[in-house]
């Protein structure tokens, strides 16, 4: 029996990538180009993305997006196509967390925005894919949840409810739109602008009590959301992954 060796390839695929211009997306955006993917960045900022774009090799670029706009999520998607010629896989995984406080003290328009982007964006930009490119040829969707979608805890509970949605629309979506494949990561506490002050504030104490003894990596997450995307997993849909270090274990072992 011949055993193939791993290869991590996305040969011959086409992604979208929301959220690319900078922390995890635009790790997941290099990752999956460098892995022969044609990829397609997208962000609210122009300049932000032609300056990633420069750096990175391969086939790509850059348009300017509002991911909780449904009509921009459209546009997106068929510029994306017009582009490459088709779309294989999209990464909803931009997203926002403008509110830190208890859930009954948020204002309605933090709510909202938080929302829009976290939920709303997701739901719509996968509906846009899925109509113009997977109803056809089926694809890979993956959702950037967090380990806060899966539990309860102070401060950041809003932006947790946005996440914990975004989990159960994972699952939701893999049974409507299979043989497409719906997927979500929940990263822990990773290094990235976006998570800046809750690395200054905890990330030296935390990092020290988890089993790898490390905070992550934009790579890290990018390394799992490219075999996700890969036909190396093409027998999983619906499921969200945890890679959070050990904080799991953290927790159990007190």
């Amino acid at each position: 029996m011949y055993i193939r060796p791993m290869d991590v390839s996305l040969e011959g695929k086409v992604a979208l990538v929301t959220g690319a211009s900078r922390g995890i997306g635009q790790a997941i955006a290099e990752t999956m180009a460098a892995s022969g993917a044609k990829v397609m960045l997208t962000s609210r900022k122009l300049d932000q993305l032609e300056a990633v774009k420069a750096e990175m090799e391969g086939d790509v670029d850059v348009i300017a997006s509002h991911v909780g706009d449904a009509d921009s999520g459209e546009k997106t998607v068929a510029a994306t196509i017009e582009r490459f010629g088709s779309l294989d896989i999209l990464v909803n995984n931009a997203g926002t967390n403008p509110y830190y406080g208890p859930v009954l003290e948020v204002d309605q328009g933090r709510w909202d925005k938080t929302f829009e982007v976290n939920l709303r964006g997701p739901m719509f930009w996968s509906a846009a894919a899925h109509r113009a490119a997977f109803a056809e040829k089926p694809g890979v969707i993956i959702n950037m949840a967090s380990v806060g979608g899966l539990r309860s805890g102070p401060h950041l509970g809003v932006y947790n409810l946005t996440k914990a949605a975004l989990i159960h629309l994972t699952k939701q979506l893999a049974g409507e739109i299979g043989p497409t494949r719906v997927l979500g990561i929940a990263p822990g506490l990773v290094v990235t602008d976006f998570a800046q002050a809750l690395v200054d504030n905890f990330g030296d104490k935390l990092a020290k009590e988890l089993p790898v003894k490390r905070l992550g990596e934009p790579q890290d997450i990018a390394n799992l959301a490219t075999f996700l995307a890969s036909d190396l997993a093409s027998w999983i849909t619906g499921e969200t992954y945890v890679i959070d270090g050990g904080a799991g274990v953290k927790d159990a072992a007190g």
